[in-house]
């Protein structure tokens, strides 16, 4: 059971670099990849970007360590549908982003899966 608490640290903190990085980069604007050193300096002075990596290397800890304890084949799954779930969610409700019916039933089989592989 502890190891599927340290997978929902995984799935929070992961979910959430992608949430604090998507608000880090809606602050600075777009990117232009054609300067190099634009890309990079909007990097290095974005205290969002390095929340969001920071947040990164938590999941990456916390994935390694559920993974030496549980199969990938269990984990895998688990920690990409229901990661897809959480930034849904925190999607809709902080970033004011929309969903149609068939993304609604998507996610719902989403969840389903994520059920039925767990058992």
């Amino acid at each position: 059971m502890k190891y599927y608490f340290v997978l929902g640290i995984a799935i929070l903190t992961n979910a959430f670099a992608n949430i604090v990085i998507k608000i880090g980069m809606n602050k600075v604007g777009g990117m232009d990849i054609s300067s190099l050193s634009e890309v990079i300096n909007k990097f290095l002075l974005n205290h969002l970007i390095w929340l969001g990596v920071a947040l990164f290397g938590i999941a990456l800890v916390s994935y390694s360590y559920v993974l030496s304890h549980i199969q990938l084949s269990i984990a895998y799954p688990i920690m990409t549908s229901l990661g897809f779930v959480v930034v849904i969610l925190v999607s809709l409700l902080y970033l004011s982003e929309k969903l149609s019916l068939i993304q609604m039933a998507g996610i719902a089989f989403i969840v389903l899966g994520v059920w039925l592989v767990a058992k």
